[in-house]
């Protein structure tokens, strides 16, 4: 959202005339005589007023930064409000490097923490996007009468309140460390103070931020409030990547599906940016261009303000070919000079005639933020359909608390979060059709119970285990908007209750059609029953009949899905097989939850309860005998479904979390719930069982996690069953093939123990009709 002037070779220690662009106290003031490279240098200046995110930067956490008078200004008056720099990070301690910037006082606090730089950012993994949320670092800058760099410090008059201060910092290799120096000047380039001090050369190495108050410790409205400009980084200790910039144009989802009337094929684009200022420009054009031929304008959308979203349609689409795309945005500056921006992918030939590969996945927890070993096995196997079933974010994702209301910081607070998914998915998802849904933590709760979107009764009890949604209607919206504005247009667009809208309908691409199914939107609360526990929605009692639970009238998918799926199964045009997807597991596969001794006899917020709408859901989509996929459980499960017996119904396939965070395990055998007929393979915890709530099913494997002890985030992760899923349907041998990949590996390398015991498996069409062979 920025725009960035670049020069060839800057003087900034020694003698010479700096280029324009550095100050000339930083040139005199060096005590090396060294030549450095300008790499970065911030154009805050040009921009109009908006909130602070994109380009080269990440602000934590975005909705307290704004771009005012040409300036970065932290609204909070709390500690560790941060901007980091994306595309240069600290690699090369042996070499220079320089960072200037200017800093002013805007608000005074009782506790003002300080305001400067902070370098050596550096978590586990020296990810660049996982430092951005590392507590670590040297801190450079004026704290109360200080120039400090970490705990050395000198006093210094400034009057941060009157004027700009500039602090400039180099670093100089020093006998295997690094003599850091920190220099502060007025706008006269008057020297106010200098201090110097050495490190180990380590200590420098990561990112590069600003940083308002220091402490994180410090409360809103005991800390100052700073603002930042002309913020400059040289030398050849950089590391630069470019393409880590993130924006103005953030990433980009589509669809592709057969619209099987006069439209044909209809490719739906999603291009997301950051929030933008009331005098930006909010076009954003899509080109596509096929076999190296010029581009051609497919026509530019108007932004939608509160998502940020731009959503193209284009019917009667060549699936047949490949194309090049690139969205294209024009950032319209104060100086008057456009900046262009593009984020280009490609759109994939229908996948016709051939077995389609689609990818399951689910559940972000964002301690193993940015989830690479998944990414990366993502763009090894290539798939040709990406499936996120919900909480594409944590309530607690990057830290800096939640905003539940009102609507505008909620909303804001809530696309920081989502942003982390894009960051970390984004080069998966432009080049093949994503479909994209939420769960409950996407919406800030910990289960929905949605009741048809009603506004929740918040005396009544907390956003686990109470109906209706907790946030406002027009948060809900961006939400989904964020998520499925590029799915295939929905199969009755009417919103619910609050106006909340819905995003229920199917998808026909690569001869399969996908049906997209809210299964919590509608859903009956569990405070319509009586578990008999202190927690509505868990049933913790042996002795309470699961059948009290399934009272008349409770609802689990709604009537208009409920009609969506009769149509739908009875509806084979353009397709031979089917997959269902929703966002949890009609089945109650898990006996213990949050702990390894944490028994439950079953949890309402899968999707087994209440029991007789599920059974009817059951029986309604079998006539198209589905495979069902789902998440939600962080447990991956392989289940046949019975209603009137065991195994009459279709699988699921429930993949395992990106990064599981509470876990669950299925442990029935330890605690003695009576199984028949276990497979051929075996292994224990297998078998037909009735679960708690009552239900039959058919358990043929299943991924138990370790107890997460790991210090390392990605060994964590895959300590506790994280990983991901992968589903080849052949429409030639009716076959789906199962392949459940744990986290940590390499899913080409045909290492049998890549995949969770139990996996891969191959099941027929019919099975998913009660013609059973797999046993």
């Amino acid at each position: 959202m920025s725009s960035f002037q670049r020069r060839d070779v800057l003087k900034i220690f020694g003698a010479g005339t700096a280029t324009a662009g550095a100050t000339r106290s930083f040139a005199q003031q060096a005590s090396n005589t060294l030549d450095l490279r300008v790499t970065h240098q911030s154009g805050w200046n040009d921009c109009f007023d908006r909130v602070f995110l994109g380009g080269d930067y990440w602000a934590n956490p975005m909705e307290d930064w704004r771009i005012v008078d040409g300036m970065a200004e932290c609204q909070s008056s709390a500690g560790n409000r941060n901007i980091h720099l994306l595309t240069h990070q600290l690699t090369k301690a042996d070499q220079p490097f320089a960072v200037s910037v200017n800093v002013r006082r805007v608000e005074s606090g009782n506790s003002d923490a300080g305001v400067g730089i902070r370098i050596g950012i550096r978590s586990e993994l020296n990810d660049y996007r996982s430092n951005l949320f590392a507590r670590s670092g040297i801190n450079v800058g004026i704290v109360g009468d200080q120039l400090q760099i970490g705990r050395k410090s000198v006093p210094v008059q400034s009057d941060l309140d009157a004027g700009n201060v500039t602090l400039h910092l180099s670093g100089v290799p020093d006998d295997h460390q690094v003599r850091l120096t920190l220099t502060a000047t007025d706008t006269n380039d008057k020297v106010l103070a200098k201090v110097t001090s050495k490190v180990a050369a380590d200590a420098v190495q990561g990112n590069v931020a600003l940083v308002n108050n220091f402490k994180a410790q410090v409360k809103s409205g005991q800390g100052g409030r700073y603002r930042f400009g002309d913020w400059t980084v040289a030398g050849d200790a950089f590391t630069v990547t470019p393409e880590n910039q993130f924006g103005p144009i953030l990433w980009t989802m589509y669809s592709l599906s057969d619209s099987r009337g006069d439209e044909g094929f209809v490719l739906k684009l999603s291009a997301l940016t950051g929030p933008l200022g009331k005098e930006d420009s909010d076009q954003i054009q899509l080109r596509v261009r096929r076999d190296g031929e010029a581009w051609e304008s497919m026509g530019t959308v108007t932004l939608d303000h509160d998502a940020w979203t731009a959503t193209f349609r284009l019917p009667n689409w060549d699936q047949k070919r490949p194309a090049d795309y690139e969205v294209v945005y024009q950032e319209r500056q104060k100086s008057g000079s456009p900046v262009t921006h593009r984020w280009s992918g490609k759109i994939k030939q229908n996948p016709t005639g051939r077995p389609l590969r689609m990818a399951g996945l689910t559940c972000q927890n964002d301690y193993a933020f940015p989830y690479a070993p998944v990414c990366e096995n993502l763009m090894r196997l290539d798939p040709d359909l990406l499936y996120f079933s919900g909480d594409q974010l944590y309530e607690g994702h990057g830290g800096y608390g939640l905003i539940r209301e009102p609507a505008e910081p909620a909303i804001l607070n809530y696309l920081r979060k989502f942003y982390q998914h894009g960051l970390a998915f984004r080069h998966a998802m432009k080049d093949r059709p994503t479909l994209c849904i939420p769960d409950d933590h996407d919406v800030f709760q910990g289960n929905i119970w949605g009741e048809g979107g009603k506004p929740m009764d918040i005396d009544a009890g907390g956003t686990s285990s109470n109906g209706g949604y907790r946030e406002p209607a027009r948060m809900v919206n961006v939400v989904h908007r964020t998520n499925a504005s590029h799915h295939p247009d929905f199969y009755d667009p009417t919103p619910v209750l609050q106006d909340i809208s819905v995003y229920y309908g199917d998808m026909v691409y690569g001869d399969v059609s996908f049906a997209v199914v809210a299964d919590r939107q509608w859903k009956s609360g569990p405070q319509n029953v009586d578990t008999g526990s202190g927690r509505a929605d868990h049933l913790a009692d042996r002795s309470v009949d699961p059948k009290t639970l399934d009272k008349p009238g409770l609802i689990l998918l709604g009537q208009r899905q409920e009609d969506f799926l009769r149509q739908w199964t009875k509806d084979w045009r353009g397709h031979a097989m089917k997959v269902l997807l929703t966002q949890t597991v009609f089945a109650g596969v898990a006996t213990h939850h949050g702990g390894y001794d944490g028994y439950l006899v079953a949890d309402l917020d899968c999707g087994g309860w209440p029991q007789t709408p599920r059974d009817r859901a059951i029986e309604i989509a079998r006539e198209g005998m589905p495979l069902h996929v789902n998440g939600d459980q962080h447990l991956t499960t392989l289940v046949q479904y019975g209603v009137e017996k065991q195994r009459d119904g279709f699988w699921s396939f429930c993949t395992p979390a990106i990064a599981a965070g509470y876990p669950r395990w299925w442990r029935p055998d330890e605690m003695g719930m009576p199984h028949q007929n276990r497979p051929q393979h075996g292994r224990e915890n297998t078998g037909e069982y009735v679960d708690g709530l009552g239900n039959k099913a058919y358990v043929y494997a299943v991924g138990n996690p370790e107890v997460g002890t790991k210090k390392n985030r990605y060994e964590k992760a895959h300590q506790k069953g994280s990983g991901f899923g992968m589903i080849t349907i052949d429409t030639k041998a009716k076959t789906y093939t199962l392949e459940s990949f744990r986290f940590m590996v390499d899913a080409t390398d045909g290492n049998p123990d890549n995949q969770f015991p139990g996996w891969p498996v191959t099941i027929h069409q019919s099975e998913n009709a009660g013609d059973n062979r797999l046993g």
